[in-house]
């Protein structure tokens, strides 16, 4: 940076308070023209209301903001964008029953076409291997090709500040490189980055200053590249997470399994499920990865009972025929499922964390069909404690909580529930370096107690930390399983693409 070119962005004394809780205590924070600069923080710190700030989306209370040396207040999102500031939500801000391109025509100038947009969507999203098609519904994309929407739609804009809110929670390792070289090109050609992951070796390649945030006030800044994890995680949350124990075990009884389960997509832009095999025993923990959109949410749907169209026999809970039952039974019957999108589907965004403990959970409603709201409670304050959830109480509601510590009472509320089977998609998605460890060791603790644990996640670090057995889905197949020890990084990415080898274990 030339030493009389202004800073791309001055953050003094920012104060956000809410009911309950201060989520930003006189926060300063600077970042130079072409600059990937990241913000660190465990769940809670007050990350994302910064960002939110910057962008316009929320007010702060004191406080103030320069841009390219201008003193600003930033009043909205779209005057946030006409200054050249965007930014990607770790919670996607798009509209269900719209297309991909109608998503991304609202957010960029009215002078253009659909037309013209969806032809720029295509442009873009091969340029940057970011693979969308522009007139597929929003409601038929998984979480990874909803985060692909959300990235192509900032690059639109041409920003010369880009605000990344854990833009590679649900993106595959290959994904991950692609979206990298993008941002690194974007920044030599002088555009900022801020950037949220709690992905540390994600903040300690791509950025070159960090900011550390704790309970709302900045306890640290430093150059990435010359700490290490276990120094980073110090400065986030005052200690290194735990270590995993993974100890070998041998599994039980099968408990869960698909037989040849075929079902032809919903809609055009589903996928066919083709066959699908797989077993989960007692005390064991399988996992399937896949590149997002390869039909782990069709399976999920069908596995978990909110696509009832399966034979009868080609699901099975034990020595049960559950392929045409719905969750409830399920539930009723043992099986609990944490689905990937929090908000929406795991819990409902306006209710209490307490009254999104009936959506699962029935021991708070008395044979009559009254409700105990202590019961239901306790119960919610139990999971807030055990999971160290960041929340003003039971009461409070699902959507004022961080992405974070939202899954952590989800997760908590499913592992609480003592599952002979437990389904989990994407379990620590958005969460910190403790949270995640945490959730794994209670996950590893489940299977340690009988459980069967399915993880669908496309973070492969994870699946290699806490599985016994992996499948790879692809095109709506399961590969063969393989024995976790016996699998390689590289071998599973080429199954990926459908081509898994004949020896693997059926």
């Amino acid at each position: 940076m030339q030493s009389n070119e202004p800073l791309r962005l001055s953050l003094t004394n920012i104060t956000k308070r809410y009911p309950g809780v201060v989520a930003n205590r006189s926060v300063s924070l600077s970042v130079k023209p072409g600059e990937a600069h990241a913000v660190l923080g465990e769940n809670g710190a007050g990350k994302s209301t910064l960002m939110k700030i910057i962008y316009g989306a929320v007010k702060p209370d004191e406080g103030a903001i320069q841009y390219n040396g201008q003193a600003v207040q930033i009043r909205n999102p779209q005057q946030a964008r006409a200054l050249g500031i965007s930014m990607v939500f770790q919670h996607f801000s798009l509209f269900d029953t719209l297309s991909v391109a109608e998503n991304v025509w609202l957010g960029l100038d009215p002078s253009f076409s659909l037309a013209q947009v969806s032809a720029r969507i295509s442009v873009k999203a091969a340029e940057y291997g970011l693979d969308i098609d522009p007139s597929r519904p929003v409601h038929t994309l998984g979480v990874g090709e909803m985060q692909r929407v959300e990235i192509i739609r900032a690059l639109l804009t041409e920003p010369k500040l880009l605000i990344l809110d854990e833009p590679t929670s649900v993106l595959t390792p290959q994904a991950v490189d692609k979206l990298f070289v993008v941002l690194k090109k974007l920044v030599s050609q002088g555009c900022s980055l801020l950037y949220i992951s709690h992905k540390l070796h994600e903040i300690r390649e791509l950025c070159t200053a960090c900011t550390v945030l704790r309970a709302g006030e900045v306890t640290g800044v430093c150059d990435p590249r010359e700490e290490s994890n276990a120094s980073l995680s110090r400065m986030m949350i005052g200690a290194e997470p735990p270590a995993l124990k993974h100890e070998e075990r041998t599994p039980g009884a099968i408990l869960f399994e698909a037989r040849h389960l075929s079902l032809e997509k919903e809609n055009q832009f589903g996928v066919n499920l083709l066959d699908v095999n797989l077993q989960v025993r007692a005390g064991e923990v399988v996992g399937i990865a896949g590149v997002s959109g390869n039909g782990q949410r069709e399976l999920l749907f069908a596995l978990s009972g909110e696509d009832v169209r399966a034979q009868p026999d080609a699901i099975r809970l034990g020595e049960q025929a559950i392929g045409q039952i719905g969750p409830s039974e399920r539930r009723q019957a043992g099986l609990h499922f944490v689905p990937e999108e929090r908000l929406g589907r795991g819990a409902v965004p306006s209710l209490s964390l307490a009254h999104n403990m009936l959506l699962t959970r029935n021991e708070a409603i008395s044979p009559s069909g009254w409700i105990h709201t202590k019961v239901l409670k306790d119960q919610a304050q139990k999971i807030i404690q055990q999971f160290n959830v960041k929340a003003n109480g039971a009461q409070a509601a699902a959507q004022s909580l961080s992405g974070g510590n939202l899954q952590k009472f989800i997760v908590g509320r499913e592992i609480d529930a003592k599952p002979k089977v437990l389904l989990v998609s994407q379990p620590t998605w958005g969460v910190d370096v403790g949270a995640a460890a945490q959730i794994r060791g209670e996950l590893l603790a489940l299977r340690d107690a009988g459980c069967a644990v399915l993880v669908v996640s496309e973070e492969l670090d994870e699946l290699f930390e806490i599985c016994d057995r992996l499948y790879v889905m692809s095109n709506g197949k399961l590969s063969p399983s393989i024995q976790r020890k016996d699998a390689t990084v590289a071998q599973i990415g080429e199954w990926m693409s459908g081509l898994w080898e004949s020896h693997a274990e059926t």
